[in-house]
């Protein structure tokens, strides 16, 4: 199985302590015979090798310099040819210590040291054995050590599966030769005509490119079939890794072949279009430059566009960079730089303006009239952040276009509900590949003016996730102080928006950032009473509808009746956007008549009405009197406006258990418990035995369970329906409240007080308990919404159901003892 090899090395400088008469040195083979490893020395000079590893059998040139790698070479004479060949562990180490080498290496042969014309040395070892170091014996001039001479298990090379082993690892070797730049052509035919199995693995474990601890790792195994499974594995990464580099350097040749002749293109391009007069992008950019000439923006905006637009004129208009560059250009070129409309400061035409767009309304419009006072006054002023917040339909986004009207400003509007990303707000960075500014710039270059009425729609609904936090983004731009400089990412330029009229509207000022509530100006638009949605029906919806139908006046009138029928029956809102949704059903149905020649009554009965509209969706909530004890009425808000509801207690014998039902959130009841509490802890202003508590248990119930419902504002009416209950007295006639309750007795302003009210004027109910406290916010409502209605106002519980409560005891009171 073995075969000789020589290798032929030109020496012409050669030192004398070697013999020089040796041109052919026989290859080492693990069977050759030569040097048997009873014959090794036990004690070695160590040679210390970086970036490499000398495997057994392989020749290798080592070029010394470093000082004890320099005195061990000196030292050797013909008597000690053999030295231990260690790899460092850290290449990086210039003078390693003990620790810093590894403790397995190979006996090598001295074979030459050559004196190299620029002063180096080179030595060339053949390895022979490996060998495990046992203990260092000196560290100076140079490492010795005592050493004990490995050998390697017994490998069956007449095995199928080895032989293929070996086969795989042949073509893997000659696969990376042609596809590695690095190795020599030459390298294919020794792999190709080497016969010795244990030579060939240590061969190519040598010369492949490899990291020196993986060499390591391979040199470590201590049979040949493991050393050659390694090497396949190690081969075949390094053939992926070949064959990735050359896919890239291939693409990025194929890729400048590509550029070049497209820049041949362009040049001939280029000088047949200055042939024929000129390149139309040159005249482009020509054009920009012209507009930029009657642009009002600052000498720094002015110095900025002139840069970019010398980088658009530079670049080659095939290359991707060409368009975002144009579209950036355009962007600061269309831009209304301190361009302003003129504000109209006839303050009668404005309130004429407001008050034809829209019925009621009167602390909006008092706002925005003073505005206006204060601007006709000062001539400059910051604009204001308004909120309009209240429930759907009230006309809040519409507002913000009759003030536009009344100012004689121009008009933009977002809709913020649903969003997430922050760029929406600020824009994304020009860099970014199909980037666009925020959607404040890029409604000013719309209305091409900076100081339009901007209506930001839905803003309690802004949400938040990863991409940022929009809310967060609008702090800038709805500060006074900090939106003459608003910042967008992609223009990337401070504009400024101190004279926008920002008019933000939400449904629901709760769920909006507290820092950016802060910032606005809150305005309350609270629902209409039965007269409001009537007049604003009879002045805007209806003419509206006719119009948008095609039909005149003659062939469509709906008496107040009707209306009051569809507001009462079909409805059910604060404001009129459903009630316009049914006046267009009614609309449509005139419309179909007409068209077919149909028989119809122009003037709309109520029989006609509900055969349009079908049965009505709503039954009007009525007040639902005072014979049964622990029923009592109390006023809801909720998001569409007022609503009453009724809280029914039940008494049954039992243990003193609680059961609260309906749908209620934590809060109420909270508010049920701190109720049955109060009434326990003074049982005796109720003529009530303690020992009752024990005996009955309570059932309170809410009806219309599937709505959910939560607040505290339930609590004043949880109270007087238990104390009914368990004193069997009946509630005043005609009567709902509405309050929060504490603990020990007091009675706590609650929210949402004109919407409660019209609520209880629907139900036709009469009077009204409130907190002491809440008497201001009846004095602040207009008389028309007041009208029909008287108000109690109380401090404590206590004195509460002394009103409440009559005397007169329910017809067949169940006996509470």
């Amino acid at each position: 199985m073995s075969k000789k090899f020589d290798i032929k090395i030109a020496t012409p400088y050669l030192t004398d302590s070697i013999e020089q008469d040796t041109e052919f040195i026989p290859l080492f083979t693990e069977d050759s015979g030569d040097f048997d490893v009873k014959d090794m020395p036990k004690t070695l000079p160590i040679l210390a090798l970086r970036n490499t590893v000398l495997f057994p059998g392989v020749v290798l040139p080592i070029t010394v310099g470093r000082d004890k790698s320099v005195k061990l070479v000196k030292s050797l004479t013909s008597k000690t040819k053999f030295i231990g060949a260690v790899s460092q562990s850290d290449a990086n180490i210039e003078d390693p210590e003990v620790k810093d080498l590894f403790s397995l290496g190979t006996i090598a042969r001295v074979l030459k040291i050559l004196e190299m014309p620029d002063g180096s040395t080179s030595v060339i070892l053949q390895g022979l054995h490996r060998f495990q170091v046992i203990e260092y014996l000196s560290t100076e001039p140079f490492f010795t050590a005592s050493v004990k001479t490995l050998v390697d298990n017994p490998t069956n090379v007449k095995n199928k599966e080895f032989e293929a082993l070996i086969s795989s690892i042949k073509d893997y070797a000659l696969k990376i030769i042609n596809l590695s730049p690095n190795m020599p052509q030459e390298g294919a035919f020794a792999i190709k005509n080497i016969d010795n199995y244990y030579f060939l693995i240590n061969f190519i474990c040598s010369n492949i490119e490899l990291p020196a601890t993986d060499k390591q790792k391979l040199l470590e195994q201590n049979d040949l079939k493991t050393r050659s499974t390694m090497l396949l594995e190690l081969m075949g990464q390094a053939i992926q890794l070949l064959e990735i580099k050359n896919d890239i350097q291939t693409k990025v040749k194929l890729d400048m072949n590509q550029q070049q002749r497209e820049y041949f293109l362009h040049q001939q391009m280029k000088t047949i279009q200055d042939e024929l007069g000129g390149s139309p992008n040159e005249k482009e950019i020509e054009v920009m430059r012209k507009q930029a000439k009657g642009k009002k923006w600052n000498k720094e905006v002015a110095e900025i566009f002139e840069r970019e637009l010398k980088k658009l004129s530079n670049l080659n208009p095939m290359a991707p960079d060409y368009s975002m560059q144009l579209n950036y250009v355009q962007l600061i070129l269309d831009l209304p730089w301190n361009e302003y409309t003129k504000d109209n400061f006839d303050l009668k035409r404005a309130k004429k303006v407001l008050d034809q767009d829209h019925f009621g309304l009167d602390q909006v419009k008092e706002r925005i009239l003073e505005h206006l006072a204060v601007l006709k006054l000062r001539g400059e002023m910051k604009a204001p952040i308004i909120c309009l917040h209240g429930p759907p339909g009230v006309g809040k986004t519409s507002l913000g276009k009759s003030i536009a009207r009344a100012l004689d400003r121009k008009y933009a509007r977002i809709s913020l509900g649903g969003l997430h990303d922050e760029a929406e707000i600020r824009g994304h960075r020009k860099t970014y590949i199909g980037a666009m500014p925020g959607r404040i710039i890029h409604n000013l270059k719309r209305v091409k003016s900076s100081n339009p009425v901007f209506i930001l729609d839905e803003i309690d609904k802004i949400g938040n996730d990863f991409r940022g936090d929009p809310s967060s983004a609008l702090l800038e731009v709805l500060d006074p102080e900090q939106n003459n400089t608003f910042h967008d990412n992609y223009l990337d330029i401070d504009y400024d928006l101190s004279k926008v009229l920002f008019i933000t509207t939400a449904n629901n000022i709760s769920t909006i950032n507290p820092a950016l509530r802060d910032r606005m100006e809150l305005i309350e638009m609270s629902g209409y009473i039965m007269e409001e949605k009537v007049e604003i029906a009879k002045r805007h919806l209806i003419p509206d509808q006719l119009t948008d139908h095609g039909i005149n006046k003659k062939q469509l009138a709906i008496p107040n009746r009707v209306i009051e029928e569809i507001i009462q029956g079909y409805t059910r809102e604060s404001g009129v956007r459903n009630l316009n949704q049914q006046l267009a059903k009614v609309a449509r149905y005139a419309a179909k008549s007409i068209a077919f020649e149909e028989e119809y009554t122009p003037k709309l009965t109520l029989l006609e009405l509900e055969k349009i509209l079908g049965i009505p969706k709503y039954l009007k909530d009525i007040y639902q009197g005072n014979d049964i004890a622990g029923v009592a009425t109390g006023l809801a808000w909720t998001s569409v406006g007022g609503e009453i509801l009724f809280i029914e207690t039940s008494l049954s014998k039992g243990k003193g258990k609680l059961t609260i039902t309906g749908n209620l959130g934590d809060v109420m009841k909270e508010s049920a418990v701190i109720a049955l509490q109060y009434i326990k802890s003074n049982s005796e202003r109720f003529n009530l035995d303690p020992d009752i508590f024990e005996k009955w248990d309570v059932h309170l119930h809410v009806p219309e369970g599937a709505i959910p419902k939560d607040g505290p504002s339930a609590g004043i009416t949880m109270i007087t329906s238990l104390a009914s209950a368990f004193t069997q007295r009946k509630i005043r006639k005609s009567i709902a409240m509405t309050g929060e309750i504490t603990l020990r007795g007091k009675l706590l302003p609650v929210g949402g007080i004109k919407e409660k009210i019209l609520a209880a004027k629907r139900a036709n109910i009469s009077q009204i308990i409130l907190s002491k406290e809440n008497e201001k916010d009846i004095s602040e409502i207009k008389d028309i919404y007041l009208k029909g209605l008287t108000f109690e106002y109380f401090d404590c519980i206590g004195d509460l159901l002394d009103y409440a409560l009559l005397k007169e005891k329910v017809k067949q009171p169940v006996k509470i003892v």
